[in-house]
């Protein structure tokens, strides 16, 4: 039985890329269909350049959980660290995860803006008012204590507080277990390297042809 992935993005950023990628095949169909030589590469190198950097910068980060590990997809290298090997995480905008010698991992996604931050503590506090009789209505119903504590312990959070508590909690639980905390293992994107030199080739191309 294959192990069990979580993967967690940028749902917005993912969405508009895959928007990009096909507004960007509809275009290439029309520039091949109707050739004309230079501008047709002009704008094909134009698209391939920009569709480079959407997928370095949108589709491809990505924090995934595994069964021995976490794994940091970011735009030009990938970095697993098993879980017992995580010291500490915290979260601002990005999520950081410090392991070895001071080192430290900062995951692409998911981010929280100032104005993501602001609005879950809103709503956590519009919730805990609630959750304590408080609310617009009067005929709203008082959580139980249990209710009440867990609400109070997950508002005014944001995805990326939710995803650095559970790197925490996998952590711990690989240190209860035993689990030997070995070194990160990086390594280079290579489909991203490879998305940027096909798009300078095109660039070149463009320019060279008379």
């Amino acid at each position: 039985m294959a192990a069990v992935k979580q993967v967690y993005r940028s749902k917005t950023a993912f969405v508009m890329a895959w928007v990009w990628v096909a507004f960007v095949a509809f275009n290439v169909w029309d520039l091949i269909v109707r050739f004309n030589g230079k501008p047709s590469l002009v704008a094909l190198a134009v698209l391939g350049a920009l569709t480079a950097l959407v997928y370095v910068v949108a589709l491809r980060p990505a924090t995934v959980f595994t069964e021995e590990g976490l794994v940091g997809r970011n735009p030009f290298r990938t970095t697993f660290l098993p879980w017992a090997s995580v010291e500490d995480v915290t979260v601002s905008h990005a999520i950081n995860v410090r392991h070895g010698e001071e080192q430290v991992l900062r995951l692409w996604t998911p981010m929280s803006s100032a104005r993501e931050r602001a609005r879950a503590q809103r709503r956590g506090t519009v919730k805990q008012e609630r959750g304590r009789g408080r609310g617009r209505f009067p005929t709203e119903p008082t959580l139980a204590k249990g209710e009440q504590a867990a609400l109070e312990a997950f508002s005014g959070k944001t995805h990326a507080d939710w995803v650095g508590e559970q790197i925490r909690d996998r952590a711990e639980s690989a240190r209860n277990r035993g689990e030997e905390a070995t070194p990160a293992r990086v390594s280079w994107s290579y489909d991203s390297i490879g998305m940027l030199v096909l798009a300078l080739a095109l660039v070149v191309a463009a320019i060279v042809v008379a």
